[in-house]
């Protein structure tokens, strides 16, 4: 039977991963700071709301939600008419890692950082928009709170598998620790994610200044053949987009 598949959004990528990421799966997206995580997350969701008419739910521990409205304006992509139009919703855990009230509409209290609290509001949200994709930005942040590597696996796997049951295509991101050069010396902040997810996708940044150039790498994908090669990334006006520099 083939593999549904969910069209990431990311201009260039589904030809690398025989049409897009596999429907239903967890993806990790690792790389070291800067090398475009976040945005990477928010033009799948963006995309999936405006283009696919597939609602998606973004759950940023790291950034305000106002910050990532303003991030995402740059790129032209109007996070707050998809908001009003029910297509696209984020849930707000950063003001209460910060121990501040939040004002936004979806919001975790201070007193309830607790993973299983986190995922059952965020998919509630998801179920009440209708949503098909999900973000969860990111592990390292979600996992604050969480005292040993059992654990962290536990928590991913939980959040894997719940998504999965509501029928989400879901994004995670973790910092991955790179040599000098921008070659990463591990794919994750804990070395469990990239077993516990069913694809990873590898971001670099090599170099400096006008030198410096991005890169992408498709590690693994379940039941999907894929592209081996390091592909140059672009940061561009309309987002992300990968060259493809040979066959799969």
């Amino acid at each position: 039977m083939p593999v549904e598949r969910v069209q990431s959004g990311i201009y260039g990528l589904d030809e690398l991963i025989t049409g897009g990421f596999p429907k239903g799966r967890t993806i990790l997206i690792s790389g070291a700071c800067g090398t475009g995580k976040s945005i990477l997350c928010s033009q799948y969701l963006y995309r999936g709301a405006a283009e696919f008419d597939e609602p998606g739910v973004y759950v940023a521990f790291d950034e305000r939600p106002e910050e990532i409205r303003s991030d995402m304006a740059n790129f032209g992509w109007d996070i707050e008419a998809m908001e009003k139009k029910g297509k696209l919703a984020i849930v707000d855990v950063t003001s209460a890692k910060a121990g501040v009230p939040s004002e936004e509409d979806h919001a975790i209290l201070p007193g309830q950082l607790d993973i299983d609290k986190i995922l059952v509001d965020a998919i509630s949200v998801a179920r009440n928009i209708g949503a098909k994709r999900m973000v969860f930005d990111s592990i390292p942040s979600m996992a604050f709170r969480m005292d040993t590597v059992h654990e962290i696996r536990k928590g991913i796997l939980k959040l894997a598998y719940i998504s999965a049951k509501a029928g989400l295509t879901t994004l995670i991101t973790t910092e991955a620790e790179e040599s000098p050069s921008g070659v990463p010396i591990k794919f994750s902040r804990y070395e469990v994610e990239e077993y516990v997810a069913d694809g990873v996708v590898v971001l670099g940044l090599f170099g400096g200044g006008q030198s410096a150039f991005r890169t992408l790498h498709v590690r693994k994908m379940r039941g999907t053949k894929h592209a081996l090669e390091l592909h140059p990334m672009e940061i561009g006006d309309k987002g992300i987009t990968v060259k493809k520099i040979g066959g799969i």
